[in-house]
């Protein structure tokens, strides 16, 4: 090598290496820079590449009966998730395989979870089973952005539906997001019942674990001693004022019928069953929705969804007769002692029918044996007077045409029409006495929902102590600690101790001589009631019963109305003094009213048993 060429290789040399050591420089401080100077920008960018924050779903509260029967409680299931920032849609046809489900519904909850966000884990299914969830355990690591959670379903240990007092959970919506902000894609939350009016308390709350992930997103195991993790708080748990044995029973009754019952302590409010018939099975929407089974009962005519006991708006019929007659003592236009003369039928521009025997009537014998006459009178005497406006805010008093304020969403005010809502209905001032008579024996432009009945019926039989119906007695929190709930009670100061006598030896006599004495009555327990049947232009009548025992000194109420039953003393009144019979003496005895009510067919009954 030439002297020249020496002296340039050793020039090329040391240019190199002032390049190689200017770049490592520059990379010495690039990274003094990222790991000191601009640490705190760096590192969390650094954590969202390789940790994960894992949300842990909380245990729904507990539900419990009056003397703490576990009702509903949960179940574990596996659920699948997604990360979609390290979703790759190749992995779909992989997917629909080990799911076996089509790609383009795969497709679709992958575009919910993005569209949710980005870079957090939302569910893609739930209620995985076992097989499907190995499956996609084997599978892992061919499914960058997929992974698994254990959560937790509704399950219902005992043999009772309640499914209109429990309701359902379902996947929360738009609606949901925006009104609570700890929702993610796939939490559930109640949307009746029960699960939707304690939610709040139910939910609980979410959980935080922190993972190690790697290049695919998946997960490389739990990472301690960096983040701590934030254990979940299960939600509150619920003890209810259902009574579980006469639950079973009043469900069991009402098998193959339409209609609704309420039972309750008429002195404190506490619904001690409740039922809304047909019912829907609420074990076939806990976890995957059955979507076959949940289509079919929202087409179902017979309406299984909706429920009758708090949303049902019927005219009460004769049931109505017991606070008329309160009404019609306080206005002043009859005494105990009135006596109103029904000659079969009571003319006014027309004959409206009377069933009772022809005779005279006072209060007490026009509620045991039914008598229209006397209350078409009385409510011909109440318009006459002009009063009304004043018999309806009375009649509002005793929970009817207002809002009782149940535990339970979609209570209807039923109506109980004043001149104002006249007016709206007929014209102003067109309406006649006959659209008002008939509100006298409760038919009409008139309407009631069973829960109404039960607290009216609550409101005379425990002396016009207007009480607040509830489902649920206490709640305990996750930390042991049980709160008893507090509910509303409001004396109605007009009422007239001598005059609730009147109407409660009228109720009696209903049982022991009128058209409840067939079924109703019973040889050790003093029961007694209002039968009832409300006119259906589209088929047979709905019948009502609504009752109270013991007569001295009162502790169940229960209301009974069964659709297309015709009479009431023959549909309804049965079931109600079986319920009344199992709360009392914690049995039924009387086998042949119980096959009796089994095997019942509404049919029309002779004229003897008058409403």
């Amino acid at each position: 090598m030439t002297p020249r060429r020496n002296i340039r290789s050793k020039s090329s040399i040391k240019v190199l290496q002032v390049i190689m050591v200017f770049l490592c420089l520059v990379v010495i401080a690039r990274i003094f820079q990222l790991q000191i100077i601009d640490h705190d920008t760096y590192k969390p960018l650094s954590d969202q590449n390789s940790l994960r924050q894992q949300d842990v779903n909380a245990a729904r509260g507990l539900i419990y009966d009056r003397n703490k029967v576990l009702l509903v409680d949960n179940e574990p299931i596996f659920s699948i998730t997604i990360t979609p920032a390290n979703f790759d849609e190749n992995s779909i046809p992989l997917l629909s395989e080990l799911l076996s489900l089509d790609e383009e519904v795969i497709l679709e909850q992958v575009e919910k979870a993005r569209k949710f966000s980005w870079y957090r884990s939302s569910r893609l299914f739930t209620d995985v089973d076992i097989l499907t969830f190995s499956k996609i355990q084997e599978n892992i690591y061919r499914l960058p952005g997929i992974g698994y959670q254990l959560e937790s379903k509704r399950n219902y240990p005992t043999d009772l539906y309640a499914s209109h007092i429990f309701g359902y959970l379902r996947e929360a919506d738009d609606k949901d997001f925006n009104r609570i902000e700890a929702l993610k894609l796939g939490d559930k939350i109640g949307k009746s019942g029960l699960e939707l009016f304690y939610e709040d308390s139910l939910r609980g709350d979410t959980g935080k674990d922190f993972i190690r992930v790697n290049a695919l997103g998946q997960s490389l195991g739990a990472l301690s001693g960096v983040y701590e993790d934030i254990p979940p708080q299960k939600g509150s748990d619920i003890v209810t004022t259902i009574d579980h044995d006469l639950q079973i029973l009043a469900e069991d009754l009402m098998i193959g019928k339409k209609g609704a019952i309420v039972a309750m302590d008429p002195n404190d409010g506490s619904i001690l069953a409740m039922v809304s018939s047909p019912q829907y099975d609420v074990r076939k929407l806990s976890g995957r929705i059955d979507f076959d089974y949940w289509v079919a009962i929202n087409s179902d005519t017979t309406t299984p969804l909706y429920n009758r006991a708090v949303s049902s708006l019927q005219p009460p019929g004769s049931t109505f007769k017991p606070v008329m007659g309160l009404v019609g003592l306080e206005l002043g236009l009859v005494t105990p002692e009135t006596k109103i003369y029904n000659s079969g039928a009571y003319i006014r521009g027309r004959a409206y029918k009377d069933l009772a025997d022809v005779g005279d009537y006072t209060l007490e014998t026009a509620i045991t044996h039914s008598s229209n006459t006397y209350f078409f009178d009385l409510m011909n005497r109440i318009a006459k007077s002009g009063k009304l406006n004043e018999w309806q805010k009375l009649i509002e008093d005793f929970g009817l045409g207002v809002e009782n304020n149940i535990d339970l969403p979609s209570e209807t005010r039923g109506l109980v029409p004043d001149s104002t809502k006249l007016d709206q209905i007929f014209g102003k001032r067109k309406w006649s006495l006959g659209d008002i008579i008939n509100l006298g024996i409760g038919q009409g432009i008139i309407s009631a929902s069973p829960l109404q009945i039960a607290v009216m019926t609550s409101t005379i039989v425990n002396g016009g102590n207007k009480i607040q119906p509830h489902l649920v007695r206490s709640i305990i929190d996750p930390f042991g600690n049980e709160k008893e709930l507090q509910f509303q009670s409001k004396p109605i100061e007009w009422i007239n101790e001598e005059h609730i006598s009147v109407i409660k030896k009228g109720m009696r006599g209903v049982v022991t001589t009128g058209g409840g004495r067939y079924y109703a009555n019973h040889p050790d327990i003093p029961i007694s009631g209002k039968t009832g049947t409300a006119q259906n232009p589209h088929g047979m009548d709905h019948g009502w019963f609504t009752s109270f025992a013991p007569f001295d000194d009162p502790q169940i109420v229960v209301t009974v109305l069964v659709e297309n039953g015709g009479y009431g003393s023959i549909s309804a009144a049965p079931i109600a003094s079986l319920i009344i019979e199992k709360y009392l003496s914690g049995e039924v005895s009387r086998n042949y009213v119980y096959n009796y009510v089994k095997t019942f067919k509404p049919r029309e009954e002779d004229n003897e048993l008058n409403e």
